[in-house]
């Protein structure tokens, strides 16, 4: 396409306050508030998070402006997170882009979270970037979400599997409560697993029938075990907390893997890509390319800014909806569960 379409996206579905601007699928600027106040909780509150989003998201705005040298009357869309996520967060967003947007005079463009960590994949900050072809295979994974999704075209995309309790991300981040680690512990436990043995320890990997996942019983094995162990020697979390890491963190990178495989396999797909904030682990990385050179696959995986939430995926999920005339209306209401 030929025209410039500038178009401003504002991400605030959990604890990051995110501005993007973009000029077609090209991002001008990714500028994202990460909130700290919720490392001493243990976990994101929803109060602090929406009220923290409210004191950020003016000057994110401005600073995404500023950074990609586009005034707001160049603007031509504002695409914002919809859902799924805190319903108080979304609403700071949401309310922010449609009153810019109404200002303005031009569309506001309601955005799935996870379809957008999906089509971060399409960001194009060079002409010589490759992006996946359709039809492919994504694997989604995020602390709120684990979905196997079949990606027939930037606004088709169909779930094959998911996880029937809890999510990937989610699991890291509770093993890694329960062995004393800071919050977010997913990355805590990626970090240490690198000093430990993968294959000192063993979990019990749930058999759930199809592409679906299931964590619940996952967090318990390593939970009585940690307990057991415990009583033994008091000594024993600290002492072997590298291998622990590193062979809890094999057992769930391994089985979101197998799914993968499976799925791809079923489906003939022979491009398989990661989404979401767990795609930035980097045995997940590391795994997910020796599956693919093993079974002659291409795989793609985003750079790390665009593995977290950031604004910049809203942006280019926006930009293709613009595309396609989808555009929305001031009634839109923030959704806080919504299926893909």
């Amino acid at each position: 396409m030929s025209e410039s379409i500038y178009l401003l996206a504002i991400e605030s579905s959990c604890d990051e306050t995110s501005a993007a601007v973009l000029c077609n699928d090209r991002v001008l600027s990714n500028i994202i508030a990460t909130q700290k106040v919720h490392e001493k909780y243990g976990g994101v509150v929803p109060e602090l998070a929406s009220r923290a989003h409210q004191q950020h998201i003016v000057p994110v705005v401005q600073q995404a402006l500023n950074e990609a040298e586009v005034t707001s009357s160049q603007l031509q869309a504002i695409a914002y997170t919809q859902g799924p996520g805190l319903m108080g967060a979304l609403l700071v967003g949401s309310s922010f882009a449609k009153s810019m947007s109404l200002a303005l005079d031009i569309p506001a463009i309601p955005v799935h979270h996870m379809r957008a960590h999906i089509m971060a994949h399409f960001i194009r900050n060079t002409a010589e970037q490759e992006v996946p072809q359709f039809p492919f295979m994504c694997l989604t994974v995020s602390g709120g979400h684990t979905q196997l999704v079949l990606v027939h075209s930037p606004l088709e995309m169909q779930v094959v599997g998911e996880t029937i309790d809890d999510a990937a991300g989610e699991a890291l981040d509770k093993a890694a409560k329960v062995m004393g680690l800071p919050y977010p512990g997913g990355p805590h436990v990626d970090r240490l697993s690198v000093e430990g043995d993968p294959h000192k320890y063993t979990f019990t990997t749930p058999r759930i029938d199809g592409f679906n996942y299931s964590f619940s019983g996952l967090k318990t094995s390593l939970l009585y075990f940690l307990r057991e162990q415990n009583e033994r020697d008091k000594t024993f979390i600290e002492r072997e907390l590298h291998s622990i890491c590193a062979s809890y963190q094999h057992v769930v990178t391994e089985y979101l893997l197998q799914k993968l495989e499976s799925a791809a396999m079923h489906y003939n797909i022979s491009q398989v890509a990661l989404a979401g904030g767990v795609s930035a682990n980097s045995a997940l990385r590391k795994k997910l390319n020796v599956l693919c050179e093993k079974n002659g696959w291409k795989a793609f995986i985003p750079p790390m800014s665009y593995c977290t939430d950031n604004a910049a995926m809203i942006g280019i999920s926006g930009y293709h909806q613009f595309l396609a005339g989808h555009t929305g209306l001031l009634s839109d209401v923030p959704k806080a569960s919504w299926p893909l």
